[in-house]
């Protein structure tokens, strides 16, 4: 079974008022996706049994549906009296709806009616990386992955990042690639999805200051601390990913002894003492190229350096992934490790508070101040906190 869901914002917003006429005014620009009328949907779902529930959470329901045609789709319900979601429930719309690349999900189109905000998306059989490599809350993956196709998930989530980083006009950075955004077809063929935290990169645009989103564990150093996006902050959340899927575990494991707890610190430990290897899932029972492990593992360890103009770019990444070009493995630098983020972002509050104190320093541009750990994301998988 396939489980979808919706996780929470910070930030409130309504549907009354000014607010709903704004939206609505934004929700009437909408181009190039199919307009659902919400009683197709509401019979595709049947009427919104409980028994197609496969998902929820702050903003709502998500249901598998069966079009008239009998196409299988998941239907994404934003909840009416939900105070949060709308921007990114735009935002998701009108960044997917004019891209198209094998590994990233497919939006079928939306329905407004009224109140209601809804995204019908493609279903996918197999889940989440999440759920069935990485085992969701109980960390028991329900399902066996290959060597094989361990390795197809990396090239194929990288080929999608490579897409949005450097083929689309503008850019696009997704801001919450994770395991659990990252969805697998009946062949186990990735689709990058949740593209509700989504900014766009216009050529001449170098950064963008913003209020930090995503999830921990995941984000770049430079961007949990300074909201300073760019393009190498999604890098950083790959190498991660990547790191899990060879080694078959989430990146925070806080029932483990302390000192494999963080894997990335574990990484690059490990590095250090030229035993990479033993990182690799054992379940894959030794089953695995072990020259081609240790590659995967170093370039995660180079997507995930501290200083962020270090990081290759995602195409450079596709090409080291499938051998096209050598992994420069003598000049990796420190990982931004998650001890080490929550020290300086300790520092950097202490300091704003004392600044705020004194009446010192002015005003700042940028709008990172006072830097939550997560904040939103509109992800239709499945909901479960893989840090305990």
């Amino acid at each position: 079974m396939s489980c979808f869901s919706f996780l929470f914002s910070r930030k409130e917003r309504t549907f009354s008022g000014e607010h709903t006429e704004e939206i609505d005014e934004e929700v009437s620009g909408i181009q190039n996706t199919k307009m659902f009328a919400y009683k197709e949907l509401k019979m595709a779902t049947g009427n919104f049994h409980y028994s197609n529930k496969i998902g929820s959470g702050g903003f709502g329901v998500v249901y598998k549906g069966t079009l008239r045609d009998g196409t299988m789709v998941a239907i994404k319900v934003l909840s009416e009296d939900s105070k949060q979601g709308v921007r990114e429930f735009l935002t998701e719309i009108n960044v997917i709806a004019d891209i198209e690349h094998e590994n990233l999900v497919e939006l079928r189109g939306c329905c407004v009616e009224g109140k209601h905000r809804i995204l019908v998306y493609s279903y996918l059989e197999n889940n989440s990386l999440a759920q069935t490599l990485l085992g969701g809350r109980d960390g028991t993956s329900s399902m066996q992955f290959s060597w094989q196709a361990r390795r197809n998930i990396c090239i194929g989530v990288a080929k999608g990042l490579a897409f949005l980083h450097e083929e689309v006009q503008p850019h696009i950075v997704h801001r919450d690639i994770k395991a659990s955004n990252i969805l697998l077809d009946t062949n186990l063929n990735p689709k990058i999805s949740d593209f509700g935290l989504a900014k766009l990169f216009p050529d001449n645009t170098t950064h963008i200051s913003t209020r930090v989103a995503g999830t921990t564990g995941y984000l770049a150093p430079e961007y949990a601390i300074r909201g300073r996006l760019t393009r190498k902050a999604d890098i950083y959340s790959f190498g991660v990913l990547l790191m899990e899927i060879v080694s078959g575990r989430c990146n925070t494991n806080r029932r483990l002894h302390v000192s494999e707890q963080f894997l990335l610190e574990m990484a690059w430990n490990m590095y250090g003492c030229g035993q990479l290897l033993e990182l690799v899932d054992p379940s894959l029972n030794g089953d695995f190229n072990d020259e081609e492990a240790q590659k995967f593992l170093k370039i995660g360890l180079l997507c995930t350096q501290d200083m962020s103009k270090f990081r290759p770019s995602m195409s450079q990444v596709v090409k080291m992934l499938m051998g096209e070009v050598a992994v420069d493995d003598q000049n990796i630098s420190k990982p931004g490790l998650l001890s080490d983020i929550a020290t300086l972002r300790d520092q950097k509050d202490k300091s704003d508070n004392t600044t705020e104190g004194t009446g010192k320093g002015g005003t700042s541009s940028s709008s990172s101040e006072n830097i939550p750990t997560s904040h939103a994301t509109m992800t239709f998988n499945s909901i479960f906190d893989r840090s305990n």
